[in-house]
């Protein structure tokens, strides 16, 4: 009965073998072999002393097929898996072993904890396959381009109320600013883009969907189309003053960016937050202040160019008379103004028909003509007019003229007249 003996080598292993031989055959030399493998002179003969003994099998590694020194304890791997299943059953490997080593010290990458969960059947965190779409570089600098969008989700899972993230991501650098508000609108779209000026400048241009708040949806008007002009939504009309253009995507894919931002922000700071106990938009967007730091400073990316193109952010309020809600209204012979159900008296002198009323996002209002500023007061109460006393009208009866009315005359002969002037 013949023997085999098996012997599992890797490549680095079989090509050692074969310069080994080739050094016991004498048809290379230990420095030439040193040379081909890499390793000193001293080395080759220590494997060739191995070869020379234990045969082919002297140059696998000593280690195989035994437990790895460095292996995690079956101890700490149940506990590990115990916190997993009772706090982080829903968490993805990478967001799990982050929370792991934040929260208790509990050291682990996140390939090996894959490995523990589809050990024990659960692989729903595998990736999907997606339908190919054109690639697109990224802008060269920072500032160049910013891509803006919302995001309806139940960020509160219940336990507060539903709300609208807003975040803008840069193009270049991947870094993000985001804000939780009620809803998606004119006014939320306003004060978070003021509060992204205020930090970090005006960008080049914004890119964002078709929503109704960034481009006009209406049809345009014919004093438009004779002056060649599209309708602008507010916003998009700010964005104009400002010097920023805005870019409507035609598709979701188009600014993939930040729809992918918020596929990862639906899933990561969803859990954040409820490790947080946060259940209110005040709370929120303060921890969104610390998240955001430490988010931006693990996934920005350095951009293709240093210069940053994000301009200086104008004067306050500058920027508040831009970025507001502004109404023409008609300027009344009293010198009145009447908007929103409230009326107001313009003290400037100015020859105008109408003026502008600005809505701004601290609540305050102003009133307007060509850029310049008009002095009013607010009118606490129309003034009432005095009623005028109204003549009791008297009951109308018929009057029956007199028998000597000239309306009674008969104007015709009798009518005897009239029968003999008939027989003749």
């Amino acid at each position: 009965m013949i023997r085999e003996d098996r012997v599992t080598m890797s490549g680095k292993e079989l090509r050692r073998v074969h310069v080994i031989r080739q050094v016991l055959e004498h048809r290379l030399t230990q420095k030439e072999a040193s040379t081909l493998l890499g390793v000193t002179d001293r080395q080759i003969r220590r494997l060739t002393r191995r070869v020379d003994q234990e045969g082919d099998h002297g140059l696998v590694h000593r280690a195989r097929g035994r437990p790895s020194n460095r292996r995690i304890s079956e101890g700490r791997k149940t506990t590990i898996l115990q916190l997993y299943e009772t706090r982080y059953g829903d968490f993805g490997p990478p967001l799990a072993s982050e929370q792991l080593t934040e929260r208790h010290g509990r050291t682990l990458s996140d390939e090996t904890l894959r490995r523990w969960l589809r050990a024990r059947g659960i692989a729903h965190f595998s990736r999907r396959k997606r339908p190919h779409r054109a690639w697109r570089a990224r802008k060269a600098h920072v500032g160049e381009l910013v891509q803006v969008d919302g995001s309806h989700h139940d960020w509160f899972e219940g336990r507060g109320p539903r709300c609208v993230l807003l975040a803008y991501i840069d193009d270049a650098s991947s870094r993000v600013f985001a804000r939780f508000y009620t809803h998606e609108g004119t006014i939320p779209a306003m004060d978070s883009f003021q509060r992204y000026v205020r930090r970090y400048g005006l960008p080049l241009a914004l890119y964002t969907d078709r929503h109704s708040t960034y481009p006009s949806p209406a049809a345009p008007t014919i004093e438009e189309q004779l002056a060649g002009v599209e309708p602008t939504s507010q916003f998009g009309r700010a964005l104009h003053e400002l010097g920023v253009e805005l870019i409507a995507a035609h598709s979701p894919q188009a600014k993939g960016r930040v729809e992918r931002l918020f596929k990862t922000f639906q899933d990561r700071l969803v859990k954040e937050l409820r490790l947080a106990k946060i259940a209110t938009l005040a709370a929120a967007n303060h921890f969104l202040d610390d998240y955001l730091s430490r988010y931006n400073r693990r996934f920005t990316v350095p951009p293709a160019q240093p210069t940053d193109l994000h301009r200086p952010c104008p004067a306050r309020g500058a920027l508040d008379r831009i970025l507001c809600i502004k109404t023409t209204r008609v300027l009344r012979r009293d010198w009145t103004v009447a908007h929103n159900g409230h009326l107001y008296q313009v003290h400037t002198n100015v020859r105008a028909r109408q003026v502008v009323m600005e809505d701004r996002l601290d609540g305050t209002l102003g009133l307007t003509h060509r850029g310049h500023v008009l002095a009013d007061h607010p009118i606490a109460e129309r003034p009432v007019r005095p009623a005028e006393p109204r003549s009791v009208s008297r009951r109308h009866r018929p009057v029956t003229p007199a028998r000597t009315h000239p309306w009674r005359k008969r104007v015709l002969p009798p009518r005897e007249l009239l029968a003999a002037a008939g027989s003749t």
